[in-house]
């Protein structure tokens, strides 16, 4: 009997081997070098290994897949402009194990569905298209004409084109990712969820209404300036290692550094340039001068704590508040103050779960320091209250005046390489009019004003059988999304579910009545096309938008790029109807950038501007004080308390990545920053909670989540004391990712509430 779709969505409940170690104090050094170097020479042929080292990140080579963290301007490193985590990316997608018909014939999708996501990850790279019947239990072979046909079958026989869901993963590019709306759009839909949704989509709705612009404003350059950063709900050493080295300069230059975060991360304590041999010699650099172990969702009550003491401060002894750049470029200033005093500075410090004694450290250095930078991530953007966050953190950097120049502004850091160019060239369910009048005028045709489904809305209407196709560009969309069990049920509802990806992923045992998967091309592989090797580009953290261009011979012959994927499934599902000459695109890149020049603002003269070996920076208002939002300045916010509380032996949980991980993609067992070692079926927890539930480090037990009278449950993790704060536990996804309420999201942006999710623990 095949397995249900839940069965098949769900990490197994099963152990590895699991051992804890006190964790380090140190991040990189030596032990980057041998982890990275392992999984290279592990998984990576030998003959590619320089190939890829020597162009990884350089000017002229090939972007890493992996996070979007901005290369410099101008020095990079000989050595190679990468980390120990940008490595394993490589090494995870140009394995030197290929994926073949063969492997599906021997491998149901049931059996499949019982391996580890390490196991299904490390099966090689998918080298030829494959396509799964109805009722049938293994996938075949099916050329790339009639696997086109296919889908151009399904899309030409829905009653409606939103009958069918459009998602887009942060790793593709500029060029294919604007060919892929362009082609939603001219189906007649806007349904383009893609991974924004689930991690940044609240710093974007937060940045827009306050600053007008959904992007940070700062440069490389500004953290080196920096008089103070404060990183907050960050693990920078396993999500962003680069950004370690500029941290580092920030130190250097005399900088200070707060961290602020439930986690003692390791990399925020100390780090050891593996490229520095003198600091390997020494020991590193002490990077954070305070850490702030705030409680889970206890941010916005610490900054309206600093908030407090720091207006009680100017109405003290005045020049606290830049009140020069308060009144020139601002908006709402007394409102903010008015609200501001209705809170209790004590009732706040507790609510934030920091220490006085911590809180005046981390305050002095506030008070004290007026360029100042914020660097948040996902610890501050999965909540119901994300976006609140957001906007408190901007209320602090207005106060102060750090915004719009040298050394101070806005910094959220993206996930995956390309997040954020997607959104640039177009991939959004919400798109703006005047976006949308651009392409009526360029291209003859008028897309839908109506608004598209975001990931939530995706998987709620896919439940209700109002989609009946699912096509993925990339990712793990079953894993990475909240609620799997629903998720996965949703998926199955749908008639056709299509994944473009270089790997195996969970996602491709999660099927509609019919699937296919699509093999593409990896970054660090060359796209021959019709005019010669092609040349793509990507947009980093930063705004900077710079060429990617692959220097491997692809692993397989039947693998093509994502931009002939879109320009394929294009041409046989609009045909005569459509105004546009796809396979045209497909042939030249430049005829894209050309289009993309004319349609999004910032890409003036693109072609000619791409060949700048450091890329070029799109137009950012926040950088020079041009504010355009609907008040025309800079608008400050106000912002309530997180209205939420632990009853009985409730604990607030987050999920969160392990070191050998990125975003759902699993490069190993170990979480080494962390002490845990050849396992991911844990739960951090606070030891005095340990004792109030008579468990102990290695113990078995269950974990359970209900929100508005709806029970999830995940079964049969390790516990593992740790130094986080009392009531909170930690636990790693998409382990966990069932116990997320579908239902819980940020106000405003719908980003899922992953990191506050209220749990209680079975013993077994």
């Amino acid at each position: 009997m095949s397995k249900s779709p839940t069965d098949k969505g769900l990490t197994p409940e099963t152990f590895d081997n699991l051992k804890i170690k006190t964790p380090p104090t140190n991040s990189a050094g030596l032990g980057g070098i041998v982890a990275a170097t392992s999984h290279v020479f592990k998984y990576i042929k030998p003959n590619n290994i320089f190939k890829i080292s020597t162009n990884l990140n350089q000017r002229g080579g090939f972007d890493c897949p992996g996070c979007a963290w901005p290369d410099p301007d101008d020095e990079r490193s000989m050595l190679g402009e990468y980390c120990e985590n940008g490595l394993k990316a490589m090494a995870e997608e140009m394995q030197n194990t290929l994926i073949t018909r063969d492997f599906f014939a021997k491998h149901t999708i049931d059996d499949l569905s019982e391996w580890s996501d390490f196991e299904i990850g490390k099966s090689g790279r998918l080298a030829e298209p494959m396509f799964l019947a109805e009722g049938a239990a293994n996938y075949e072979p099916i050329s790339w004409e009639k696997a086109f046909e296919k889908v151009a079958a399904h899309l030409n026989a829905l009653d409606h084109p939103d009958e069918a869901v459009f998602y887009t993963s942060g790793r593709t590019t500029n060029e294919a990712a604007f060919l892929y709306q362009l082609f939603v759009r001219e189906l007649g839909t806007s349904n383009l969820p893609d991974c924004s949704n689930m991690c940044h989509e609240a710093s974007g709705s937060a940045l827009s209404e306050t600053l007008g612009i959904g992007k940070g404003s700062v440069t490389l350059k500004d953290l080196y300036k920096a008089d103070l950063v404060m990183v907050v709900g960050q693990n920078p050493a396993t999500n962003h290692p680069r950004m370690l080295s500029a941290l580092e300069k920030t130190k250097k230059n005399g900088g200070k550094i707060i961290a602020i975060n439930p986690l003692p991360e390791a990399g925020l304590m100390k780090f050891t340039d593996p490229q520095n041999p003198i600091k390997m010699l020494t020991g590193g650099t002490k990077l954070s001068d305070v850490f702030v172990p705030v409680t889970i969702n206890g941010d916005v009550a610490f900054f309206k704590a600093i908030l407090l003491k720091l207006l009680a401060k100017e109405e003290e002894q005045g020049n606290v508040f830049d009140k020069a750049f308060i009144e020139t470029y601002t908006n709402g200033y007394d409102d903010f103050i008015s609200d501001l005093k209705n809170y209790n500075f004590e009732a706040c410090l507790k609510a934030s779960g920091v220490s006085k004694d911590v809180f005046d450290k981390a305050f002095e250095l506030i008070l004290n320091n007026d360029n100042i930078i914020i660097c948040w991530a996902m610890g501050l953007t999965q909540h119901e209250n994300a976006v609140d966050n957001i906007r408190e953190l901007v209320n602090l950097l207005l106060l102060k005046g750090s915004i719009g120049k040298e050394g101070a502004g806005t910094c959220p850091v993206r996930g995956h390489s390309n997040v954020q160019g997607d959104r640039t060239v177009g991939i959004w369910e919400a798109a703006p009019q005047a976006f949308l009048d651009k392409i009526e005028a360029k291209y003859g045709f008028k897309p839908t004003v109506k608004h598209g489904y975001s990931v939530i809305e995706a998987i709620k209407a896919m439940y209700e059988n109002k989609v009946k196709v699912f096509f993925g560009m990339g990712g793990n969309f079953i894993s990475a999304v909240p609620d799997t069990a629903y998720a996965s049920q949703a998926m199955a509802n749908c008639n056709l579910t299509v994944h473009v990806s270089t790997k195996l992923n969970r996602s491709h045992l999660v099927t509609g009545k019919e699937a296919l998967i699509f093999p593409c091309l990896g970054r660090a592989e060359k796209d021959y096309q019709k005019t010669g090797v092609q040349t793509q580009s990507v947009e980093n953290s930063m705004g900077v938008v710079s060429s990617t261009k692959g220097v491997l011979e692809p692993c397989s012959n039947d693998l093509i790029s994502e931009v002939a994927v879109v320009c394929g499934i294009a041409n046989a599902t609009l045909g005569g109807r459509s105004k546009i000459n796809w396979l045209a695109y497909q042939d030249d890149y430049d005829l894209v950038r050309n289009d993309i020049a004319e349609v999004v603002d910032g890409f003036k003269d693109y072609n000619k501007k791409i060949k700048n070996p450091s890329g070029f920076y799109l137009p950012n208002g926040a950088r020079n004080r041009t504010f355009k939002t609907k008040t025309g300045r800079a608008n400050f916010s106000i912002n309530k308390l997180p209205e939420w509380q632990l009853k009985g032996d409730e604990l607030i949980m987050m999920t969160i990545r392990s070191h050998d991980q990125f975003n759902t993609t699993i490069y190993g067992l170990d979480d080494r920053y962390r002490g845990v070692f050849n396992e991911r079926r844990i739960i951090f927890m606070n030891r005095e909670d340990m004792k109030l539930r008579n468990l102990k480090d290695y113990d078995v037990v269950n974990l359970k989540s209900e929100f508005k009278g709806v029970i999830r449950r995940a079964n049969k993790f390790k516990v593992v004391g740790f130094d986080i704060p009392k009531n909170c536990c930690a636990t790693y996804f998409p382990e966990t990712n069932v116990l997320v309420p579908l239902d819980s999201f940020a106000h405003t942006a719908k980003t899922p509430a992953s990191k506050s999710v209220i749990i209680t623990i079975e013993n077994i």
